[in-house]
């Protein structure tokens, strides 16, 4: 237990960045003040569009309050394309969306490469792709960067050195840094904030790439509250790993939406297939691993890990004949609001009804929750 102690101090991973979406809602100046303040944070980046269509609505409050509070702000944009005209039509509209919702010239406007669309490829023709995204995002005076899962880094897409942002936890802080030769490391999905709701990315940063090609300016007001809460939230994650046990869960179960089957215990493992809604399952073990639930599908060749809920052990699916719990929508519920209480993802929500998350809800409406 000293080691672990030791090699905590020592290697401690820092939040140096941020990252925001819808999923996050809205996010106020003070509570970027305290995570700089509070928590070491210099950078955050924000989602700001995702295909040829979706404009992330939080973009332009994000991007002013980030600024108001003193951070360097960058921006994502999460990635369907699967062609090289598709690479470029996907940061044409990036590009617009991030200079409409405030996006300063010289920010990184990076493309999370993550989803099916690119699984499917081969290595080279997503190294085309992403280099066609970059090649157009620096005709808007941003600078380009890729985000993906260490399992894809340079095995689905060239990542050089000194450049990429990499995604690969949970962190164990007696161990070494990861990805020390690119830009930035994430390595947690759900570190918390004093004054903010819910779990947040946090990264690393290697290089000065995200704080404007130049030595963070930003400093915190409380540096004994950053360490702490730095030491915290580490021993927090570390703890959560290694208490993790697989326990055996031999049970069969009917998908009530699509889920991502993973070839890890990891929301970053690479996709193995997306097994769609009436799909049988028959699993033999489960865990609780980096804030969710997993549960594990014996396969011709080897296993399949399917993300079944939050930590609480929400389903994303249920035994087949099984009954639904309704929730009727009040005035001012949102997609996320209704998800966060219901320990779901707003994807997840939208799915089990039917809908997508661009779907409009009213009051008075019944949609199931469970």
């Amino acid at each position: 237990m000293a080691a672990l102690f030791l090699g905590l101090n020592v290697n401690a991973a820092r939040m140096d960045m941020v990252d925001v979406s819808n999923n996050n809602g809205y996010m106020s100046t003070a509570e970027y003040v305290s995570m700089r303040n509070e928590f070491g944070v210099k950078a955050v980046t924000v989602k700001i569009s995702e295909g040829g269509t979706y404009k992330d609505p939080y973009a332009a409050s994000n991007i002013a309050n980030v600024q108001a509070a003193g951070l360097y702000v960058n921006g994502y944009h999460f990635a369907r394309y699967a062609t090289k005209a598709q690479a470029t039509a996907e940061a044409d509209f990036a590009g617009r969306t991030a200079k409409a919702a405030g996006l300063p010239i010289g920010a990184v406007l990076a493309t999370d490469v993550e989803a099916e669309e690119q699984n499917n490829q081969s290595k080279a023709t997503n190294d085309r792709n992403n280099a066609a995204f970059m090649q157009e995002i620096q005709k808007f005076g941003y600078r380009a960067d890729i985000y993906t899962s260490g399992s894809w880094a340079n095995n689905k897409m060239t990542i050089k050195r000194k450049t990429g942002w990499v995604a690969g936890y949970p962190f164990v802080p007696a161990g070494k840094q990861w990805y020390t030769n690119n830009n930035a490391w994430q390595w947690s999905g759900s570190a918390h904030f004093r004054i903010s709701y819910g779990g947040f990315d946090v990264s690393q940063l290697y290089t000065d790439y995200y704080t404007a090609g130049q030595k963070s300016t930003v400093k915190p007001t409380n540096k004994n509250a950053v360490k702490a809460n730095n030491h915290a939230t580490n021993k927090h994650i570390y703890k959560a790993a290694a208490s993790a046990k697989w326990v055996k869960e031999k049970k069969t179960y009917t998908l009530k939406t699509s889920i991502n089957l993973r070839a890890g215990v990891s929301t970053s493992s690479s996709l193995l297939a997306i097994l769609p809604a009436g799909t049988t399952v028959k699993t033999d073990h489960a865990i609780i691993q980096g804030g969710y639930r997993w549960v594990r599908q014996p396969r011709f060749n080897g296993y399949g890990y399917l993300a079944t809920g939050p930590a609480s052990n929400t389903l994303e699916y249920v035994k087949s004949g099984a009954t639904h719990t309704y929730y009727t929508v009040k005035s001012g519920d949102s997609w996320w609001t209704i998800a966060q209480r219901n320990g779901l993802s707003m994807t997840t929500l939208a799915s089990q009804n039917g809908k997508s998350i661009y779907t409009t809800i009213y009051p008075g409406q019944r949609l199931v929750v469970r």
